[in-house]
Formats: C-alpha cells, structure tokens, sequence
C-alpha cells in the first residue's frame, strides 16, 4: 500500500508567519501570551505551550498589564488595540497581510460612506475570529450573512457592499452575489469585492483532483477549522471514503483494509508533522 502526504495541504503563509514570530519571541526566554489559539490544531497549539506560549481569551486580555501579546493571523477589532495601550501591553501583531488589507478596506468604506444609508455586509461564520475583526472596523455596524437565506433578510432598497471572509468558499461567496444581484431595487447600488483568499481557494480544486486519484483518504484537522470543515466535506465528496482524524491515535486501520493508496491531506492550520505522525502510524502498522 502506498501512501502519499498532500504538498498543497499544511500551514498556509499567514498561520507559519504567526507561528514564527511566537517561535523567535519564545526563544528569547520572555512570558508570551497569545489572544486566542494560534491556529485552530490543539497538537500545534499544545506544541507552543510547552515552549511557554500561554493562550488568553478576551476577559484575561482586558485584565493583563505590563505584558507582551501576540495577536493571531485572524486578525482583532480596533478595540483590542485600544485596550492594549490603556493596559501597557506590547502587541506582536501577527495578523494576515491578506486579512489586515481586508481590514483596511472595510474600515475605510465604513468611514467614506457605510455610516449611513449603505449596507456592509460581510459573508462569513458569525462569531468567527476573523469576521468579529471585520465586524470591528465598523464600529459594530456591518452584517454578517452565511448563506442565501440570510442574504434574503438585506434591505434591497438600500446601498450594498460585500466583503468576503477570507478563507470561504469562493462559489458560494459568487452565489451570493448573483443573488443579490436579482434582487437589488433598480435606485439602489450593489458593489463587491472578492476577497477570498486565493491560497485556501486555490486548495479546493487542488484537493478534489488528490482524493480522485487515492482509494482512501485521511484528513487531518482540527475540530475548530472552519477551513477544514470545508475541505474535509469536498474530500468526502469525491472520495467517500474519507475519514478526518485529529492525531494519529483517532486512525482505524480498518478504514485500509484491501486498500492499494492512502491520501494524507489536511486544513490550512494542520501543521505537516502531524501528517507526517499518522503516515507513521499506517506504516508502522504493516498492513
């Protein structure tokens, strides 16, 4: 049985900038802490911690003073800023390039226009780290839909900007806009900017020709991943025998039984050694 590790899967270049700058921080021996998880893999974030990065949430961020602060590649609202220099905190701001243009460009819609009468919207996953720092540049404004039947609830008699979350799906954000597209009143303006990362989206057709051409697939990804949800659900899609495990200790061998490939592919923020740790496992396994 051969098997095979994806070299489009892994970490993509805004999850390895934060990592590396927790590293190099880590490494001159000071208290580090990181508003939220670092990336949405607890075996990564676990790997940190044991190099003394502490993972805070936003009540422990509120309380903290004099103390240095890594702020994740999703990005934070105006607010946590603000926060910062009232407490005498150091930020590392590890936010996405791509994510901190987006940032930009909202807020500076937000402040030309967005306050009144025009609607921005965002297509994203409400609650979701990234989106609450989209949602922060407009000072809590902006309106935040995930499918269709959201979109429906839009005041099509006003102005309309759409803004894409970063790491959705590319057609369901194009969906999106043909359907506001039909529905827009002929008085009002309906633009949008595709802002969807091209690396995460570049990955969808990537991994749909990878789990064609193995017999079985194993995605690794974290639970937390939106990102991995997605891919996991094309990878079973085209290969219904696709199976998502956190670690290795998760893999049933079973699943290989009279299997000739193994695809081994994963989320933007599963970390290549762990793929590597459960092609391991199989191998070890000698089946």
């Amino acid at each position: 049985m051969t098997i095979e590790i994806d070299d489009g899967s892994g970490f993509c270049h805004g999850v390895t900038r934060a990592i590396n700058k927790a590293e190099e921080e880590l490494h001159r021996g000071e208290p580090l802490y990181c508003l939220g998880d670092i990336v949405h893999n607890g075996k990564e974030c676990r790997r940190l911690e044991q190099m003394g990065l502490h993972t805070i949430g936003h009540d422990e961020f509120d309380r903290l003073h004099d103390a240095q602060v890594l702020l994740r590649a999703h990005g934070e609202p105006p607010s946590t800023y603000l926060q910062a220099r009232k407490n005498n905190i150091r930020l590392i701001d590890a936010t996405c390039p791509v994510v901190l243009h987006l940032q930009q460009r909202i807020r500076a819609e937000y402040e030309s226009g967005g306050r009144s009468g025009k609607q921005i919207v965002i297509f994203g996953k409400p609650g979701h780290a990234e989106v609450l720092g989209l949602v922060g540049q407009t000072a809590g404004n902006a309106i935040v839909i995930e499918n269709i039947e959201d979109a429906s609830r839009l005041d099509f008699s006003r102005n309309i900007s759409l803004y894409s979350q970063t790491t959705k799906p590319l057609a369901q954000f194009l969906q999106i806009v043909d359907y506001i597209k039909e529905h827009i009143a002929p008085e009002a303006t309906f633009t949008f900017a595709d802002t969807v990362c091209r690396q995460v989206a570049n990955r969808m057709p990537h991994i749909q020709k990878f789990a064609a051409r193995h017999d079985v697939i194993l995605f690794v990804s974290g639970r937390k991943s939106s990102n991995g949800r997605v891919l996991f659900s094309e990878c079973r899609r085209v290969n219904p025998a696709s199976y998502m495990v956190d670690s290795p200790e998760e893999i049933d061998l079973r699943w290989f039984k009279g299997k000739e490939s193994v695809g081994i592919c994963g989320a933007t923020s599963t970390p290549k050694w762990l793929m590597e740790q459960c092609a391991e496992h199989i191998k070890n396994a000698n089946l």
